[in-house]
């Protein structure tokens, strides 16, 4: 299996630099490391600004939608101030066939755990409490769902359609098919938890520190109006801080309770907020699901040869660095085996026991 070739990367860099100098930038784009599976990244020297060109649509969506979707992504998420501000959508064309992105660059190291876990909590309540759409329809291109829960279980349950095909061990199986059990009795009561704008995928490799101290969630890609809950369970469980290497941390029960409270704290008593800490702990199971059955998912769709089309989803191995891919199958395998499952699993108990029921 092949990562993306140099002719294809000089490719992109070629229709990048026209495209840029279309809008009159003539920056001479300078190639990231390769650290995404959904994007590649370009630093815009002298700018101040950053490209950000899509390798697939993780929602899906033909390539043009996908730059509108991102778009206002960032837009809406930058007022908090704890994302980066947009400032061109480079549209596809034939020689940048999925467009790019121009966002602001964003001076800052890789997140420490656990020490910037308040900082993060802080960006995710800001992002959190932004104003939601006032009227039906007006969330679009975002993802609005009338029914978040209902919404979610449905997207676990498409996952898990590649259960059997990824090999997964009948131990990991049977927790990923309880929990699953266990969300469709949550999904049954008529509580729902209050739908806020979301990243929904706050994991702590996504975050930058500044020099001041303030977290800034870089890569926004999946926001949506949906329980914030998701949120704080994506940027504390075990499968999201050993993701990424420079963030890699293995959180106490203390930590991950430390971080609970700190985001409640930083909610405060807005109206919505009202009943934020009893969603907690079934958020963080479910986001948790969602996880393990998406690696399920990856394992299968990574050995597929790249789609001939630009539109839509493609995990395909060929279009990332070997490197890259190599860690992500290493956290698949590791994510999905029995031990870390039994130790995941045993730990919302243990959770649940320092913060104390609602």
């Amino acid at each position: 299996m092949t990562s993306q070739t140099q002719t294809e990367t000089e490719d992109q860099l070629q229709g990048l630099r026209s495209a840029l100098q279309a809008i009159g930038l003539s920056a001479a784009p300078e190639p990231m490391p390769d650290t995404g599976l959904a994007h590649a990244h370009y630093r815009l020297p002298g700018t101040g600004w950053i490209a950000r060109v899509p390798k697939q649509s993780q929602m899906q969506l033909e390539a043009a939608d996908n730059l509108a979707y991102q778009s206002a992504c960032y837009t809406r998420a930058s007022i908090s101030g704890h994302a980066p501000k947009l400032a061109h959508l480079l549209p596809p064309k034939a020689d940048l066939p999925r467009g790019a992105l121009i966002v602001e660059e964003i001076i800052g190291r890789p997140a420490r755990l656990p020490e910037d876990l308040e900082a993060i909590m802080i960006a995710l309540a800001a992002i959190h409490a932004l104003p939601t759409p006032a009227a039906a329809g007006d969330h679009a291109p975002l993802l609005a769902p009338a029914d978040p829960l209902r919404d979610l279980l449905e997207e676990i349950e498409e996952q898990s359609a590649y259960i059997a095909a990824a090999g997964v061990a009948p131990e990991t199986e049977d927790v990923i098919q309880r929990g699953v059990e266990m969300l469709r009795t949550l999904a049954l009561q008529e509580a729902r938890p209050s739908k806020r704008l979301i990243s929904f995928d706050a994991h702590p490799g996504n975050f930058l520190i500044d020099s001041a101290g303030k977290a800034v969630l870089v890569d926004l890609e999946k926001c949506r109006y949906s329980a914030p809950q998701l949120d704080i369970a994506h940027a504390t469980l075990y499968t999201s801080t050993t993701w990424d290497v420079q963030s890699h941390a293995v959180l106490s029960v203390e930590e991950a309770a430390c971080a609970h409270d700190w985001w409640l704290g930083a909610i405060g008593s807005r109206d919505w907020a009202h009943d934020a800490r009893s969603w907690l702990l079934p958020m963080r199971r479910a986001m948790w699901l969602w996880s393990l059955t998406w690696c399920a998912k990856w394992r299968v769709l990574s050995g597929r040869a790249a789609k001939s089309d630009v539109d839509g989803e493609d995990w395909s191995a060929e279009q990332s660095d070997a490197a890259l891919v190599a860690h992500v199958a290493d956290r698949v395998d590791h994510y999905l085996s029995p031990e870390t499952v039994e130790m995941v699993d045993a730990g919302f108990e243990g959770l649940d026991a320092v913060m104390g029921h609602p």
